[in-house]
């Protein structure tokens, strides 16, 4: 437990490390100091997954990839279906609620008020 607690802690300083590089080299190029951040990344994931929480991730990681495979995906046909409804839906709930708002204005304002 504690191990794991050092290996995180060794992660998170990895990562803050590679942010403190990239502001430190301020006057070099942009794409060696990006690299820099991506490589502290890199080592922070290496050395998290070395402790019991990171590995905990990476299966659950592998089981998320095994269940996206079971899925069954819609077609293009269904998928552009679908989509159309939905667009359908939107503009009759839209056009309901304009003519509610409209009804509504004239009832309160032409009619509770008398001031239309």
């Amino acid at each position: 437990m504690l191990a794991d607690n050092w290996n995180l802690l060794a992660s998170v300083l990895a990562v803050v490390g590679a942010i403190a590089l990239f502001y430190t080299l301020g006057d070099s190029s942009v794409l060696v100091r990006a690299l820099i951040v991506v490589a502290g990344v890199v080592v922070a994931a290496g050395i998290a997954l070395t402790s019991e929480p990171g590995r905990a991730v990476w299966q659950f990681a592998l089981a998320t990839r095994t269940e996206v495979r079971k899925v069954v995906w819609p077609t293009r046909r269904e998928t552009a279906q679908s989509t159309m409804i939905v667009i359908l839906m939107v503009l009759v709930v839209g056009i309901y609620l304009w003519l509610l708002d409209a009804v509504s204005f004239w009832a309160i304002y032409d009619l509770a008020l008398g001031l239309g």
